[in-house]
């Protein structure tokens, strides 16, 4: 098998930009992990392109930018070793996914390189979100959500707006629209 997962080219055509590399991760995660709801500061935010080549992973976007009219709002993709699709999240955004297999395997490719003073987090499981993460596994068993000691004491949506620590929207737009292409 081949599979060609990003090409500049085709990113550039869809966002407008080109995604400026800066770092590559890979997590392995047992059935059941639970990693997110993470996003930096912005600017410069970190964009990120996300696959799962290996197992299967249940990946949640959120709006967590400020002023934004769909702030608080989540989506979610099955990201797998069956459909291979990718997802793109621009900066500004929050990321979480749950492992639902043994060795699911995640490839990020991110804009900016890991900066924990710029770094937050918000708990998966916090009700005002109201994520739906799935309770079976990919082979029919039960699941339930692990997080690590960092996710687990993350504060809420509402804290983490409180303390002035969630994107704003128009600012989130006005550093996004500096990436634009001008060709």
């Amino acid at each position: 098998m081949f599979l060609e997962w990003f090409t500049d080219s085709s990113f550039a055509e869809v966002t407008g930009h080109s995604f400026d590399l800066a770092q590559a991760n890979l997590s392995v995660s047992a059935a059941g992990v639970l990693r997110g709801v993470h996003y930096a500061d912005v600017p410069p935010g970190q964009a990120k392109y996300v696959t799962c080549p290996k197992g299967a992973v249940i990946d949640v976007v959120v709006d967590i930018r400020v002023g934004s009219p769909t702030f608080g709002t989540w989506d979610s993709v099955l990201l797998d070793d069956v459909d291979r699709r990718a997802i793109y999240l621009s900066e500004g955004l929050g990321h979480a996914f749950m492992s639902l297999e043994d060795g699911s395997t995640v490839l990020y490719l991110c804009s900016t390189g890991y900066a924990p003073e710029r770094e937050h987090g918000i708990h998966p499981l916090d009700p005002e979100l109201g994520i739906t993460w799935p309770t079976t596994a990919r082979d029919g068993s039960p699941l339930e959500p692990q997080l690590s000691a960092k996710d687990e004491d993350a504060s809420s949506l509402a804290e983490a707006r409180a303390a002035g620590l969630l994107p704003d929207a128009d600012t989130v737009a006005r550093f996004v629209s500096t990436l634009t292409r001008r060709d």
